[in-house]
């Protein structure tokens, strides 16, 4: 399921990209000789049975399928015939040949805003925007938001709230408001009235020690009950005597408010020394029992947490969003634009050092998420191919030799000169941009064998 899902997120991603280059350049008179899926050895190759005119161009699928690329006639590669010359890439006026460079990443934009009205339009279930219990002493807790808070809106100001669908939805707009003091309109579990809540700006110390506006907020996840699921058999939890269905109402005589609360004091109970027995009280069927459980130590990645060997809290409440044709198109182009913004500003904390180098991800983290979205449905698998459209799309455009971003620069200086860049240079900057990528593609590499836990 991970490779299929993998495999099909980069074919359609890759093929728009390089079709967006290809379009433009046959309307612009260009000759495209070869369009490529995939580098390397061709596995299949064609023609088409009814070409434009002028062209004949071979498509191929390559053997190695992270990339592609559309080859266009051009004097710097090779003699062109004499009646060929107005079809060269080279003979075109700056204009057209910045339309055909920016025409990929624009495609891969423009297919990230289909692929998200798709999910608008289809609709799909999503987790209530009900909140666990916040980080202690955090903004969010200093506020007053307590476990089983439901968000019914957000906005900068009380004057301002838009409505929550999710907390997806509650999740990306605080993303998207950096260290701003938000407001929120949340209804307390249990009663019907709702208040507003005021959260403070954020300091800077504090979103350098998180990448996420949401986490350095304290925000955890989302609010279920502190009841086990299944329990794994000869590991603590079955020891102790718990069973499926057990409501954990305390753990040492501290109160248990959520699912997410509990595994936070169960994987705490391990990060210091072997965990100690500990006395639960639990409701079972109506009746209040207390249970002596020790949880045992356990290596999780480079973390030594404690663990009983049962699923900890109950699947959240899920609610079922739609929109209709105009809304939910409204909303796909907000959502790529609001992607777009903060791919940028990640880049920009990246290279200025507010964000660390950890936070990039290579193709295996795509991969794997690319299968795990596909085992959640269509519509999270289409919510993540746009994602990674419109990274793609973004990355593209970056101003760094080798990405169509470089050579759109090349343009620029031309514009500004009315000559292009010198030969010399054009070749030292694309072996620096060359060797840029190739470090920040084994960096990410890096970086997702560590996050899988491929490393010893």
């Amino acid at each position: 399921m991970t490779l299929l899902a993998f495999l099909l997120a980069l074919g359609v991603l890759i093929t728009v990209h390089e079709w967006g280059h290809y379009r433009v350049a046959v309307a612009c008179g260009v000759k495209v000789l070869t369009f490529s899926v995939g580098f390397g050895q061709p596995l299949l190759r064609w023609t088409s049975r009814r070409p434009h005119p002028g062209q004949d161009t071979e498509f191929c699928i390559g053997l190695i399928p992270l990339g592609g690329y559309v080859k266009m006639l051009d004097e710097r590669e090779g003699a062109v015939p004499s009646q060929d010359l107005p079809m060269a890439f080279n003979r075109q006026p700056l204009w057209a040949r910045a339309a055909i460079v920016s025409a990929g990443p624009l495609a891969n934009l423009l297919l990230a805003v289909g692929l998200y009205a798709a999910t608008f339009w289809l609709g799909q279930y999503e987790t209530r925007a009900t909140l666990s219990a916040p980080v202690v002493g955090s903004v969010a807790d200093v506020a007053g938001l307590r476990s089983g808070d439901t968000v019914l809106r957000a906005g900068l100001s009380t004057e301002d709230l838009q409505d929550i669908t999710s907390l997806d939805a509650l999740r990306w707009w605080v993303s998207q408001q950096d260290g701003r003091a938000i407001y929120l309109d949340v209804q307390p579990q249990g009663k019907l009235t709702s208040h507003v809540v005021r959260l403070a700006e954020l300091a800077d110390d504090m979103m350098l020690k998180d990448s996420t506006p949401w986490h350095a907020r304290g925000f955890s996840s989302a609010w279920s009950r502190a009841v086990l699921g299944d329990v794994q058999r000869g590991l603590p939890a079955d020891l102790a005597g718990l069973k499926r269905g057990d409501e954990v109402l305390r753990m040492d005589g501290e109160m248990v408010s959520d699912g997410p609360a509990l595994r936070r004091m169960v994987r705490l109970s391990g990060s210091t020394q072997a965990p100690t027995m500990q006395v639960w009280d639990i409701s079972r069927e109506g009746r209040h029992l207390q249970i002596e459980v020790t949880p045992e130590r356990w290596q999780d990645g480079e973390q030594q947490v404690g663990r009983i060997g049962a699923q900890v809290g109950e699947p959240p409440a899920k609610v079922w969003v739609q929109y209709g044709w105009v809304d939910g198109l409204s909303k796909a182009f907000a959502k790529t634009w609001d992607v777009s913004v903060m791919t940028l500003d990640m880049v920009g904390r990246l290279l200025t050092g507010h964000a660390s180098l950890d936070n990039l991800s290579g193709p295996l983290a795509m991969a794997d998420y690319a299968g795990r979205s596909a085992s959640l449905g269509i519509g999270a698998y289409l919510s993540y191919l746009a994602l990674v459209s419109v990274s793609l799309g973004v990355f593209n455009l970056l101003p760094l030799p080798v990405l169509d971003g470089g050579h759109l620069l090349y343009y620029l200086y031309e514009a500004c000169t009315g000559n292009p860049p010198s030969q010399e240079w054009l070749d030292a900057l694309q072996r620096v941009g060359l060797a840029a990528l190739v470090t920040l593609m084994v960096f990410s590499l890096f970086n997702d064998v560590v996050r899988l836990g491929w490393l010893p």
